[in-house]
Protein backbone atom coordinates (compact mmCIF):
# COMPACT_ATOMS: atom_id res chain seq x y z
CA UNK A 1 0.00 0.00 0.00
CA UNK A 2 1.18 3.48 -0.40
CA UNK A 3 2.90 5.63 1.75
CA UNK A 4 3.39 9.80 1.73
CA UNK A 5 6.89 8.30 3.70
CA UNK A 6 7.69 7.36 -0.10
CA UNK A 7 7.34 10.14 -1.70
CA UNK A 8 9.56 11.80 0.61
CA UNK A 9 12.10 9.69 0.99
CA UNK A 10 12.28 8.49 -3.12
CA UNK A 11 10.21 11.56 -4.90
CA UNK A 12 7.81 9.03 -6.06
CA UNK A 13 5.62 5.82 -5.06
CA UNK A 14 8.39 3.06 -3.84
CA UNK A 15 5.86 0.56 -5.46
CA UNK A 16 6.66 -2.48 -7.61
CA UNK A 17 4.69 -3.29 -10.50
CA UNK A 18 3.26 -6.52 -11.59
CA UNK A 19 5.87 -7.63 -14.87
CA UNK A 20 3.29 -8.95 -16.42
CA UNK A 21 0.39 -5.93 -16.78
CA UNK A 22 0.26 -4.51 -19.60
CA UNK A 23 1.33 -1.08 -18.65
CA UNK A 24 0.35 1.21 -22.27
CA UNK A 25 -3.13 -0.07 -22.01
CA UNK A 26 -3.51 -0.18 -18.02
CA UNK A 27 -2.32 3.51 -18.12
CA UNK A 28 -5.01 4.40 -20.67
CA UNK A 29 -7.71 2.70 -19.07
CA UNK A 30 -6.51 4.55 -15.16
CA UNK A 31 -7.16 7.92 -17.69
CA UNK A 32 -10.26 7.15 -18.74
CA UNK A 33 -11.63 6.11 -15.69
CA UNK A 34 -10.27 9.17 -13.91
CA UNK A 35 -10.69 11.84 -16.78
CA UNK A 36 -6.66 12.50 -16.82
CA UNK A 37 -4.84 13.47 -19.46
CA UNK A 38 -1.02 12.60 -19.83
CA UNK A 39 1.00 15.77 -20.73
CA UNK A 40 5.07 14.99 -21.80
CA UNK A 41 7.73 16.84 -23.10
CA UNK A 42 9.28 16.38 -26.10
CA UNK A 43 12.64 15.21 -23.34
CA UNK A 44 10.66 12.25 -21.94
CA UNK A 45 11.64 8.43 -23.19
CA UNK A 46 10.26 7.35 -26.92
CA UNK A 47 7.94 4.78 -24.78
CA UNK A 48 6.37 7.76 -22.38
CA UNK A 49 6.24 9.47 -25.34
CA UNK A 50 4.28 7.21 -27.51
CA UNK A 51 1.65 7.03 -24.55
CA UNK A 52 1.31 10.55 -23.72
CA UNK A 53 -2.44 12.31 -24.84
CA UNK A 54 -0.22 15.81 -25.86
CA UNK A 55 3.68 16.07 -26.41
CA UNK A 56 5.26 19.26 -26.45
CA UNK A 57 7.27 21.89 -26.14
CA UNK A 58 7.10 24.04 -23.20
CA UNK A 59 4.82 26.38 -24.93
CA UNK A 60 2.99 23.95 -26.21
CA UNK A 61 2.33 22.31 -22.83
CA UNK A 62 1.56 25.50 -21.15
CA UNK A 63 -0.82 26.15 -23.86
CA UNK A 64 -2.92 22.34 -23.81
CA UNK A 65 -2.99 22.63 -20.10
CA UNK A 66 -4.47 26.10 -19.80
CA UNK A 67 -7.05 24.37 -22.31
CA UNK A 68 -7.80 20.91 -21.17
CA UNK A 69 -10.94 19.84 -20.14
CA UNK A 70 -9.36 16.74 -17.55
CA UNK A 71 -10.13 16.66 -13.96
CA UNK A 72 -6.47 14.90 -13.72
CA UNK A 73 -3.63 16.38 -15.59
CA UNK A 74 -0.47 13.81 -15.47
CA UNK A 75 2.37 15.84 -16.09
CA UNK A 76 5.54 13.72 -17.62
CA UNK A 77 8.27 15.80 -17.37
CA UNK A 78 10.40 18.16 -14.65
CA UNK A 79 8.90 19.81 -11.49
CA UNK A 80 8.31 23.36 -13.00
CA UNK A 81 6.38 22.24 -15.54
CA UNK A 82 4.29 20.48 -13.17
CA UNK A 83 4.00 23.82 -11.52
CA UNK A 84 3.08 25.84 -14.46
CA UNK A 85 -0.09 23.30 -15.11
CA UNK A 86 -1.21 23.69 -11.17
CA UNK A 87 -0.72 27.35 -11.86
CA UNK A 88 -2.46 27.62 -14.80
CA UNK A 89 -6.00 25.12 -13.69
CA UNK A 90 -5.79 25.40 -9.60
CA UNK A 91 -9.15 23.48 -9.52
CA UNK A 92 -7.58 20.33 -11.05
CA UNK A 93 -5.17 17.68 -9.83
CA UNK A 94 -1.71 17.73 -11.33
CA UNK A 95 0.32 14.74 -10.74
CA UNK A 96 4.02 14.02 -11.65
CA UNK A 97 6.31 11.01 -11.46
CA UNK A 98 8.79 11.68 -9.26
CA UNK A 99 9.08 14.78 -7.42
CA UNK A 100 12.67 14.94 -7.94
CA UNK A 101 12.61 15.56 -11.17
CA UNK A 102 13.92 19.08 -11.00
CA UNK A 103 15.94 21.51 -13.53
CA UNK A 104 19.72 22.55 -13.01
CA UNK A 105 18.54 25.76 -14.93
CA UNK A 106 15.80 26.75 -12.60
CA UNK A 107 18.17 25.47 -9.65
CA UNK A 108 20.60 27.98 -10.79
CA UNK A 109 18.35 31.11 -10.10
CA UNK A 110 17.47 30.85 -6.12
CA UNK A 111 14.48 33.29 -5.63
CA UNK A 112 16.16 35.01 -2.35
CA UNK A 113 19.14 36.31 -4.74
CA UNK A 114 17.21 37.01 -8.06
CA UNK A 115 14.25 38.96 -5.54
CA UNK A 116 17.44 41.16 -4.40
CA UNK A 117 18.45 41.26 -7.97
CA UNK A 118 15.13 42.53 -9.15
CA UNK A 119 14.79 45.16 -6.31
CA UNK A 120 18.70 46.60 -7.13
CA UNK A 121 16.95 47.41 -10.74
CA UNK A 122 13.22 48.36 -10.22
CA UNK A 123 13.37 50.30 -13.47
CA UNK A 124 13.80 47.31 -15.67
CA UNK A 125 11.06 44.83 -17.03
CA UNK A 126 11.27 41.46 -16.50
CA UNK A 127 11.22 38.78 -18.65
CA UNK A 128 12.01 34.73 -17.15
CA UNK A 129 12.31 31.72 -18.97
CA UNK A 130 9.71 29.39 -18.24
CA UNK A 131 12.45 26.74 -17.16
CA UNK A 132 12.14 28.47 -13.54
CA UNK A 133 10.43 27.82 -10.28
CA UNK A 134 6.90 29.18 -9.07
CA UNK A 135 8.72 31.75 -6.98
CA UNK A 136 10.89 33.23 -9.70
CA UNK A 137 7.66 33.41 -11.93
CA UNK A 138 6.14 35.40 -9.18
CA UNK A 139 9.08 37.91 -9.52
CA UNK A 140 8.94 38.19 -13.06
CA UNK A 141 6.41 40.56 -15.47
CA UNK A 142 6.18 38.00 -18.72
CA UNK A 143 7.04 34.40 -19.16
CA UNK A 144 8.41 33.63 -22.11
CA UNK A 145 9.48 30.05 -23.78
CA UNK A 146 12.65 29.61 -26.25
CA UNK A 147 9.77 29.27 -29.05
CA UNK A 148 8.47 32.83 -28.02
CA UNK A 149 11.60 34.64 -26.16
CA UNK A 150 12.51 36.45 -29.25
CA UNK A 151 8.73 38.08 -29.72
CA UNK A 152 8.34 38.82 -26.44
CA UNK A 153 10.88 40.67 -26.17
CA UNK A 154 10.29 42.53 -29.61
CA UNK A 155 6.73 43.28 -28.24
CA UNK A 156 7.98 45.55 -26.05
CA UNK A 157 9.03 49.10 -26.63
CA UNK A 158 12.87 49.55 -28.18
CA UNK A 159 13.82 51.66 -24.91
CA UNK A 160 12.63 49.59 -22.20
CA UNK A 161 15.46 47.98 -19.94
CA UNK A 162 14.80 44.38 -19.50
CA UNK A 163 15.85 41.56 -16.93
CA UNK A 164 16.05 38.09 -18.33
CA UNK A 165 16.48 35.22 -16.38
CA UNK A 166 17.38 32.44 -15.76
CA UNK A 167 19.34 31.15 -18.92
CA UNK A 168 22.50 33.32 -19.92
CA UNK A 169 22.82 31.40 -23.21
CA UNK A 170 19.16 31.99 -24.30
CA UNK A 171 19.10 36.00 -23.04
CA UNK A 172 22.35 36.45 -24.80
CA UNK A 173 20.93 34.77 -28.18
CA UNK A 174 18.20 36.90 -27.78
CA UNK A 175 20.08 40.23 -26.75
CA UNK A 176 22.13 39.47 -30.04
CA UNK A 177 19.07 39.33 -32.40
CA UNK A 178 17.61 42.50 -31.33
CA UNK A 179 20.00 44.60 -29.89
CA UNK A 180 18.27 45.41 -26.81
CA UNK A 181 19.68 46.48 -23.40
CA UNK A 182 18.82 43.33 -20.89
CA UNK A 183 20.64 42.12 -17.94
CA UNK A 184 21.50 38.52 -18.02
CA UNK A 185 20.78 36.68 -15.46
CA UNK A 186 24.27 33.73 -14.96
CA UNK A 187 21.97 30.54 -14.95
CA UNK A 188 22.24 27.82 -17.50
CA UNK A 189 20.62 24.28 -18.35
CA UNK A 190 23.45 21.62 -17.46
CA UNK A 191 22.48 19.64 -20.83
CA UNK A 192 23.24 22.17 -23.44
CA UNK A 193 25.64 23.81 -21.32
CA UNK A 194 27.70 19.94 -21.78
CA UNK A 195 27.82 19.99 -25.56
CA UNK A 196 31.44 19.49 -27.17
CA UNK A 197 32.11 21.51 -29.76
CA UNK A 198 35.23 19.92 -30.83
CA UNK A 199 33.00 16.45 -31.37
CA UNK A 200 30.61 18.20 -33.42
CA UNK A 201 32.95 19.58 -35.59
CA UNK A 202 34.51 16.37 -35.87
CA UNK A 203 31.01 14.56 -36.73
CA UNK A 204 30.30 17.20 -39.39
CA UNK A 205 33.64 15.87 -40.86
CA UNK A 206 32.85 12.49 -40.90
CA UNK A 207 29.23 13.60 -42.24
CA UNK A 208 29.79 16.48 -44.43
CA UNK A 209 26.19 16.69 -45.60
CA UNK A 210 24.48 16.87 -42.31
CA UNK A 211 23.38 20.21 -41.01
CA UNK A 212 24.13 21.32 -37.58
CA UNK A 213 20.67 22.10 -35.77
CA UNK A 214 20.75 23.50 -32.34
CA UNK A 215 18.78 24.96 -29.15
CA UNK A 216 19.41 28.39 -28.04
CA UNK A 217 20.33 27.37 -24.67
CA UNK A 218 23.74 25.68 -26.15
CA UNK A 219 26.51 28.31 -25.36
CA UNK A 220 27.49 30.70 -28.45
CA UNK A 221 30.33 28.95 -30.05
CA UNK A 222 27.89 25.77 -30.84
CA UNK A 223 25.57 28.06 -32.02
CA UNK A 224 28.13 29.74 -34.21
CA UNK A 225 28.00 26.39 -36.56
CA UNK A 226 24.78 25.85 -36.63
CA UNK A 227 22.82 26.21 -39.90
CA UNK A 228 19.33 26.13 -38.18
CA UNK A 229 18.64 27.70 -34.28
CA UNK A 230 15.62 26.94 -32.77
CA UNK A 231 13.31 26.00 -29.61
CA UNK A 232 12.49 21.87 -29.34
CA UNK A 233 9.26 22.80 -31.66
CA UNK A 234 10.99 24.58 -34.12
CA UNK A 235 13.92 22.17 -34.71
CA UNK A 236 11.25 19.37 -35.29
CA UNK A 237 9.01 21.55 -38.06
CA UNK A 238 12.74 22.53 -39.22
CA UNK A 239 13.70 18.64 -40.21
CA UNK A 240 10.24 18.25 -41.47
CA UNK A 241 10.25 20.84 -43.88
CA UNK A 242 14.04 21.47 -44.76
CA UNK A 243 15.41 19.11 -47.96
CA UNK A 244 18.46 17.80 -45.98
CA UNK A 245 18.69 14.24 -45.49
CA UNK A 246 21.07 14.13 -42.19
CA UNK A 247 21.33 16.30 -39.42
CA UNK A 248 23.74 16.43 -35.68
CA UNK A 249 21.05 17.42 -33.46
CA UNK A 250 22.21 19.80 -30.31
CA UNK A 251 19.54 19.57 -28.04
CA UNK A 252 18.56 16.89 -25.76
CA UNK A 253 18.41 14.45 -27.22
CA UNK A 254 14.38 12.75 -26.80
CA UNK A 255 13.36 15.02 -29.51
CA UNK A 256 15.39 12.38 -31.72
CA UNK A 257 12.23 9.72 -30.81
CA UNK A 258 9.81 12.26 -32.71
CA UNK A 259 12.43 13.50 -35.71
CA UNK A 260 12.39 9.70 -36.53
CA UNK A 261 8.75 8.91 -36.19
CA UNK A 262 8.19 12.12 -38.71
CA UNK A 263 10.81 11.33 -40.95
CA UNK A 264 12.15 8.16 -40.92
CA UNK A 265 13.86 8.58 -44.04
CA UNK A 266 16.16 10.56 -42.18
CA UNK A 267 19.09 10.02 -40.64
CA UNK A 268 19.29 12.52 -36.75
CA UNK A 269 22.67 12.26 -34.93
CA UNK A 270 22.42 13.51 -31.31
CA UNK A 271 25.66 16.09 -30.80
CA UNK A 272 27.94 14.46 -27.95
CA UNK A 273 28.67 16.06 -24.90
CA UNK A 274 31.82 17.17 -23.66
CA UNK A 275 32.90 14.30 -21.16
CA UNK A 276 31.24 11.23 -22.41
CA UNK A 277 31.59 8.33 -23.66
CA UNK A 278 28.05 8.18 -24.49
CA UNK A 279 27.19 9.59 -28.37
CA UNK A 280 24.03 11.23 -26.62
CA UNK A 281 22.82 14.35 -24.32
CA UNK A 282 20.24 13.21 -21.65
CA UNK A 283 18.79 15.18 -19.30
CA UNK A 284 19.27 13.01 -15.69
CA UNK A 285 15.99 14.86 -14.48
CA UNK A 286 13.97 14.18 -17.15
CA UNK A 287 15.12 10.28 -17.58
CA UNK A 288 13.64 10.07 -13.91
CA UNK A 289 10.44 9.24 -14.74
CA UNK A 290 9.11 5.96 -16.10
CA UNK A 291 6.14 3.74 -17.20
CA UNK A 292 5.94 2.42 -13.61
CA UNK A 293 5.95 5.72 -12.13
CA UNK A 294 3.23 7.22 -14.26
CA UNK A 295 1.08 4.00 -13.53
CA UNK A 296 1.51 4.30 -9.86
CA UNK A 297 0.66 8.30 -9.63
CA UNK A 298 -2.47 7.80 -11.59
CA UNK A 299 -3.31 4.58 -9.54
CA UNK A 300 -3.22 6.50 -6.17
CA UNK A 301 -3.42 10.07 -7.59
CA UNK A 302 0.54 10.89 -6.06
CA UNK A 303 2.76 12.43 -5.93
CA UNK A 304 0.46 15.65 -6.28
CA UNK A 305 2.03 19.34 -6.78
CA UNK A 306 0.36 21.47 -3.97
CA UNK A 307 1.19 25.13 -4.44
CA UNK A 308 0.96 28.49 -2.03
CA UNK A 309 -2.03 30.35 -3.24
CA UNK A 310 -0.68 33.48 -2.90
CA UNK A 311 2.43 32.28 -4.71
CA UNK A 312 0.18 30.87 -7.39
CA UNK A 313 -1.65 33.94 -8.61
CA UNK A 314 1.80 36.04 -8.44
CA UNK A 315 3.07 33.57 -10.42
CA UNK A 316 -0.02 33.10 -13.21
CA UNK A 317 -0.04 36.86 -14.02
CA UNK A 318 3.03 36.68 -16.14
CA UNK A 319 2.51 32.98 -17.58
CA UNK A 320 -1.14 34.54 -18.73
CA UNK A 321 0.25 37.82 -20.02
CA UNK A 322 2.68 35.41 -22.38
CA UNK A 323 -0.38 33.29 -23.53
CA UNK A 324 -1.90 36.21 -24.47
CA UNK A 325 0.98 37.91 -26.32
CA UNK A 326 1.46 34.44 -28.05
CA UNK A 327 -2.01 33.94 -29.17
CA UNK A 328 -1.64 37.24 -30.72
CA UNK A 329 1.22 36.42 -32.69
CA UNK A 330 -0.58 33.58 -34.00
CA UNK A 331 2.41 31.36 -31.80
Amino acid sequence: MFKESDIKEFGFLNLEVDKDLDLPKEIQKLCEEKNAVILAHYYQTGNIQDIAHFIGDSLALAQEASRTTADIILFSGVHFMGETAKILCPAKKVLIPDMKAGCSLADSCPPAKFKKFREEHPDHTVISYINCSADIKALTDIICTSTNALQIVESLPKDEKIIFAPDRNLGNYIKSKTGREMLIWDGACHVHEEFSLERILDLKKENPEAKIIAHPECQKPILLVSEFIGSTAALLKFVQNDDANSYIVATESGILHQMVKKCPQKTFIPAPPKDSTCGCNDCNFMKLNTMEKIYNALKFESPEIIMDETIRKKAETPIRRMLEISEKLGL
